[in-house]
């Protein structure tokens, strides 16, 4: 359904450290910087970019939005979670566990621009 998703980034060299950790326990490459500013990652047929807002004013985040990324096991949610903490993200919501009736297990961190993310394990 989505060809790409693009967050908001007042500092592109700050958002690549945290993105390369938190997408690097997910077995992504590093990303890019392409020639007109963008942060770029491709892994599993996705793409995440990262750009400073065109139209010259500060990038905000989406108040109830969220970015899910499949996390392969509960284990690997808890990599990327400690890895976004290390590297300049901050944990919201709960701690990463399992959470309601449809065995999801979860973990959430917001960016240093304060996108909301989650990583999401379906446990079968």
């Amino acid at each position: 359904m989505f060809s790409h998703v693009m967050l908001g980034s007042n500092d592109i060299d700050r958002s690549k450290k945290f993105y390369d950790a938190v997408l690097g326990a997910l077995g992504a490459n590093p990303g890019f910087v392409d020639p007109m500013g963008r942060l770029i990652y491709a892994h599993d047929g996705g793409l995440l970019l990262l750009s400073k807002p065109i139209d010259g004013q500060p990038a905000t985040h989406a108040n109830g939005g969220t970015l899910g990324f499949n996390i392969a096991t509960p284990e690997q949610a808890d990599a990327w979670h400690a890895a976004g903490v290390a590297n300049g993200g901050t944990t919201c919501e709960d701690p990463p566990g399992l959470r309601g009736a449809m065995g999801f297990y979860l973990a959430y961190l917001r960016d240093p621009d304060g996108n909301k993310l989650c990583a999401l394990h379906r446990v079968a």
